[in-house]
C-alpha cells in the first residue's frame, strides 16, 4: 500500500514538471515580446495607413473640387439637392460633397470620352465634342444614380404599405396604442417603410411630437399614399376621432389600391409582351416560312 502511495506521488510530481515546462514554453521571451509589440499604442502615420485607398487618395480630391463648385451652385438647387439625398437615405452624405462627387465623375468621363474618341478617329472636333459632352454627361450620372435610388426606395415603401398598415390597424384594435402599435410594426417588420417608422418612434422619444415626428416622414419620402396616411391619422389625432376606424378605413383603401395597381399592371402585359414577340419570334417565323420560298424563286430565276 505505501508502495501505491509513493509511485502516486512521484507521477504527480512528474506530471507538475511537465506542466511547468510546458507552461515555460508557451511564455518564451520571444512571444512575450510579439504580444507587447501588437499591443502597443500605434503611430497616426500607421493609423492613416490602415485606411482604405480610395478614401485616402480620391476623398480629397473630391472635397478640393466640392469646395470649388459650392461657390457657384445656386442656393435653391442645393436645397433640393439636400431633398433629394433625403429621399434616397443618404442624409449622411453633404451637399458639397456630392457636388464634389458629381465634378470628379464629371471630369473622369470627360478624358474618357475624349481619349476613346481620339483614338476611333483622331479628329480634333470629335476629341473636344467628347470632352464636353463627357463633362456634361459625367455631372447628371450622379444625378441619375440618386434619383433611380429614391425611385426604387419608394417603391419599396409602396409595395411594403399595405401589409404594414394591416398589422398596424391589427395592432390598434387588439387595444396597443399608437406609438407601442407602431414599435411592434418595426420588430416584424424589415424594409425602408420600418426604418422611417423606427426614426419616428425614436423621436418621440427624445422630446418631438407625434405630428411632428410623422411630418418627417412626409419630407423624407415621396410617396403619395403614405402621405394621405399620415394626413388621416394626423386629423383623427387632430380631432378625438377613434384611430382604429381611421386605420380600418385607410386599410381597405389601401388594399382596393393594391389591387387596382395589380389590374393595371397585368393590362399593360400584352403590350410589353408584343414588343419582344415582335423583335425576336415573327423575324425568326418569317425566315423558316419564306426562306425556302425565297431560295426557290432564286433558283428559279437563276436557271432562266
Amino acid at each position: 500500500m505505501e508502495i501505491l502511495v509513493l509511485a502516486g506521488v512521484v507521477a504527480f510530481g512528474v506530471f507538475l514538471v511537465f506542466a511547468s515546462f510546458l507552461v515555460g514554453q508557451q511564455l518564451d521571451p520571444v512571444q512575450a515580446r510579439l504580444q507587447q509589440i501588437s499591443v502597443r499604442p500605434r503611430t497616426l502615420e500607421e493609423l492613416e495607413l490602415q485606411r482604405p485607398i480610395a478614401e485616402r487618395t480620391l476623398k480629397p480630391i473630391v472635397q478640393g473640387l466640392a469646395a470649388i463648385i459650392a461657390r457657384f451652385y445656386p442656393a435653391n438647387t442645393a436645397r433640393s439637392l439636400q431633398l433629394r439625398l433625403k429621399r434616397a437615405a443618404m442624409e449622411t452624405t453633404s451637399v458639397e460633397f456630392f457636388l464634389g462627387v458629381k465634378a470628379f465623375v464629371g471630369i473622369v468621363a470627360a478624358v474618357a470620352a475624349s481619349a476613346l474618341l481620339n483614338l476611333m478617329t483622331s479628329d480634333p472636333l470629335f476629341t473636344v465634342g467628347g470632352l464636353f459632352g463627357g463633362l456634361i454627361l459625367g455631372f447628371l450620372i450622379p444625378d441619375l444614380y440618386l434619383s433611380s435610388r429614391a425611385s426604387g426606395r419608394a417603391g419599396a415603401i409602396l409595395d411594403q404599405l399595405p401589409d404594414a398598415l394591416d398589422l398596424l390597424t391589427i395592432s390598434v384594435e387588439a387595444g396597443l396604442g399608437f406609438d407601442a402599435a407602431i414599435i411592434k410594426v418595426t420588430e416584424k417588420m424589415k424594409g425602408p417603410l420600418t426604418e422611417e417608422l423606427k426614426r419616428a418612434a425614436a423621436e418621440q422619444r427624445v422630446g418631438k411630437s407625434r405630428q411632428e415626428s410623422l411630418r418627417g416622414i412626409n419630407d423624407r419620402v415621396e410617396v403619395k399614399e403614405l402621405q394621405n396616411l399620415i394626413s388621416a391619422i394626423i386629423q383623427a389625432d387632430q380631432l378625438g376621432v377613434s384611430m382604429s376606424k381611421v386605420l380600418r378605413i385607410q386599410s381597405e383603401q389601401m388594399r382596393t389600391d393594391r389591387r387596382q395597381r395589380a389590374e393595371e399592371k397585368a393590362a399593360r402585359a400584352p403590350i410589353l409582351i408584343m414588343l419582344p414577340t415582335v423583335g425576336c419570334i415573327f423575324p425568326s417565323l418569317f425566315i423558316v416560312i419564306l426562306a425556302p420560298a425565297a431560295l426557290s424563286a432564286m433558283k428559279s430565276c437563276g436557271s432562266f
